[in-house]
């Protein structure tokens, strides 16, 4: 029976449509470990776990079958607060763009 790592492991490379040589390249393995690991003849060290989480984006509790949900809480709204501060950032830095460029303009014609 396989360990709900291995399986965990394997469906998040295919949800992602992920080749195993991509994954172990990104994840700085080789390919038939991967393989060992998505076909529970290894099993990983700690240090494999959290760099897959990370790559995921997944909490530990759900790599390991503890948890049916992906991340906690308190992370996905970090990681959502976020990205909505970088694309705030992103947009002041457009619009100050802009306000330059409409101040070169109307110069330009004065």
């Amino acid at each position: 029976m396989k360990s709900a790592f291995s399986e965990v492991l394997g469906r998040l490379r295919r949800e992602r449509g992920l080749s195993q040589r991509r994954v172990a390249t990104d994840l700085g393995i080789t390919q038939a470990l991967l393989s060992h690991y998505e076909n529970d003849a290894r099993e990983p060290r700690f240090d494999f776990l959290v760099k897959v989480c990370d790559y995921y984006e997944v909490s530990a509790d759900y790599m390991l079958g503890r948890s049916d949900s992906r991340g906690d809480d308190a992370t996905i709204l970090v990681k959502s607060v976020c990205d909505i501060l970088h694309a705030l950032e992103e947009l002041n830095h457009a619009e100050a763009d802009l306000i330059a460029n409409l101040k070169k303009t109307t110069d330009v014609r004065t």
